[in-house]
């Protein structure tokens, strides 16, 4: 089955992942192969706090990694560009009411609010060279002061995709709104933790739980 090319914003088309999902309610192997249940367990270990008030995950997919947010936020808004992606999304979260799952392109359509999470895992090389900073730029706007922006991308080569994951990383690490506080590199994927440049420093795990500073140091 052939698959249709990036469209004139140089961005993967509606119908790209509409003929993905015709062929398989999971074409990408997400509830099924172990290198997705590491890859989302390393990606919930790159969140640096037990608990958020509101998430937004972009392009969600069936919702696999959806259901581990779940429980870890208050409100969670997921949303993708296929729409039986997303009813697929809504039958694995059935019963956890502070989820709201949205048909949605994360390029023409962007929630008007903040979030102190955002995850964006395998979406941003959807998008070319000129579309890319316009999304970055929207992920730092719509953090809170303290929010935190997970960001975790496939790093080998896909033709029809226009861009890479190293790529994407790579401009979200220079963008001038985002400061980088974690990273994870490995052969298959890249994950990378940020906050927003323009806020005060924002102490990191150990320092919130007092293990360095000042309190830890009386310990001693």
């Amino acid at each position: 089955m052939s698959t249709p090319g990036p469209d004139v914003r140089g961005n993967l088309p509606r119908s790209y992942f509409d003929a993905m999902y015709e062929s398989s309610d999971d074409p990408w192997g997400f509830a099924s192969r172990w290198y997705e249940q590491r890859k989302y367990g390393l990606t919930l270990a790159m969140l640096s706090s037990p608990r958020y008030q509101s998430a937004f995950e972009p392009g969600c997919s069936i919702g696999v990694l959806s259901q581990a947010l779940a429980a870890r936020c208050d409100r969670l808004l997921c949303t993708d560009v296929s729409e039986r992606a997303v009813d697929l999304a809504r039958e694995r979260l059935r019963g956890a009411d502070h989820v709201c799952l949205q048909v949605g392109d994360a390029f023409t359509q962007w929630p008007a609010t903040s979030f102190d999470l955002i995850v964006v895992s395998e979406l941003l090389y959807y998008h070319d060279e000129q579309a890319l900073p316009r999304l970055i730029a929207r992920l730092a706007k719509s953090l809170t002061p303290r929010g935190e922006l997970v960001a975790v991308h496939w790093r080998h080569h896909v033709a029809e995709y226009p861009s890479s994951g190293d790529a994407v990383h790579d401009a979200l690490s220079e963008s001038p709104g985002l400061s980088r506080r974690a990273t994870y590199t490995d052969s298959d994927f890249r994950a990378d933790s940020f906050t927003r440049r323009d806020t005060q420093r924002i102490p990191w795990v150990a320092e919130r739980d007092g293990l360095v500073g000042t309190q830890f140091r009386r310990l001693w």
